[in-house]
């Protein structure tokens, strides 16, 4: 038994012990809570309104696990509980990150690695434009500062994707490609947008 309080108080904060009512306990450095219920996870994806199998890929997990935490009787730990806190705290985030509704039939993905920077859908038909951005960082930005473009920045924006149309040997390079002719989107769907000195690519969605 330690009779000096002193060296008792320096071994407990040495060792990262600290008394409790009674018990010993590691000294926290967050108020995260360590864990949630079944009770919690149901209520917190109701109030987004949100499926099962939305709720699984918006946290990116399967639809069974998601099935199975609402099933539990027992406590549930794991990087679940601070997302579930900051969604109280932060329930707009969920439409943050949402994919608007396709409403055209061309959708442009800018990417950078695999974060989407920008959503862009089109009408070709009629020379509409609409985007999304998905990063608060202007030099992300399919568009840059621009929130509303037009048509003409849109053809613009895929050129910018693609090697230039003065290129030396362009007719090897489009034959190398498979391609008839120099058109922006159609190399663009098979170069994906990418440049040697970045790491933005395109996915197209038809």
């Amino acid at each position: 038994m330690f009779t000096n309080i002193r060296f008792y108080d320096l071994i407990k904060k040495k060792s990262g012990i600290i008394k409790l009512e009674g018990e010993f306990m590691k000294e926290r450095l967050y108020i995260t809570p360590e864990y949630t219920t079944a009770k919690e996870i149901k209520q917190i994806r109701k109030e987004l309104h949100l499926t099962q199998k939305e709720f699984a890929e918006f946290i990116n997990c399967s639809k069974p696990t998601v099935e199975r935490w609402e099933r539990s009787e027992e406590i549930i730990r794991g990087p679940i509980v601070p997302f579930l806190k900051m969604l109280q705290k932060y329930p707009e985030y969920e439409q943050e990150v949402k994919v608007p509704e396709k409403v055209w039939t061309l959708r442009i993905w800018y990417m950078y690695k695999q974060e989407v920077c920008t959503l862009i859908d089109v009408n070709e038909q009629e020379q509409k434009v609409k985007i999304k951005n998905y990063t608060d960082k202007v030099m992300f930005r399919a568009f840059g500062s621009v929130e509303n473009p037009d048509y003409n920045d849109y053809q613009e924006f895929l050129k910018s994707r693609c090697f230039p149309e003065s290129r030396d040997k362009m007719k090897l390079i489009l034959k190398d490609l498979g391609l008839p002719f120099y058109d922006p989107i159609m190399i663009i769907e098979k170069t994906e947008g990418r440049m040697a000195e970045d790491n933005f690519w395109i996915r197209i969605e038809r």
